[in-house]
């Protein structure tokens, strides 16, 4: 993963006292901000993770955008348009609040491109009929949303508050599937 950009603490028993009121944040369920101390390995985890959920709503969106002109009908045009665009901005979202964490746009996508980044491999499956948008819409956007609602309540607040927009978003995208 990228180099991690951040001011490391000044001697031990500062540190010390920073880790101990992370360690009490976390136990009483607080919310770490990006200024707030956190250990470097919290830090490379929530890169790793917000970096493959933004490049999952990134690519999830590309099955979906190939049948925008294949759309069995105007409506279903506009309702599938919406969605890539919303996918684009939860990806936007997450890219944003990684870069909270010291980290570039730039470097996660090239971090994607040469492999080592990943995204949710359900993408990588062919999207040969209509039928398939449906699932995707359905099956896929329900599995996210139980995956994602409990996100809404993480320790750090850049992520946890685009996950709330996301999810509302998401559970559009659902019915929509289901109504397809």
């Amino acid at each position: 993963m990228s180099e991690l950009h951040h001011t490391p603490a000044p001697d031990a028993t500062s540190n010390d006292a920073l880790q101990q009121a992370f360690d009490a944040t976390m136990v009483a369920d607080g919310t770490i901000e990006p200024n707030d101390f956190m250990p470097d390995a919290y830090r490379r985890t929530l890169v790793r993770q917000i970096s493959q959920h933004a490049h999952s709503e990134i690519v999830g969106m590309l099955p979906e955008g190939n049948w925008i002109t294949r759309a069995p009908s105007l409506r279903r045009k506009q309702i599938l348009l919406a969605k890539v665009q919303d996918e684009a901005g939860h990806g936007l979202y997450l890219y944003a609040a990684a870069e909270t964490l010291g980290v570039t746009r730039e470097q996660l996508v090239d971090d994607l491109l040469d492999g080592t980044a990943k995204y949710s491999s359900i993408f990588n499956y062919p999207t040969l009929t209509w039928a398939d948008i449906g699932a995707i819409g359905w099956l896929v956007d329900g599995a996210a949303i139980m995956n994602q609602v409990p996100l809404q309540r993480c320790s750090y607040g850049p992520y946890a508050r685009a996950m709330q927009r996301i999810c509302k978003e998401e559970s559009f995208h659902q019915r929509q599937g289901y109504e397809s």
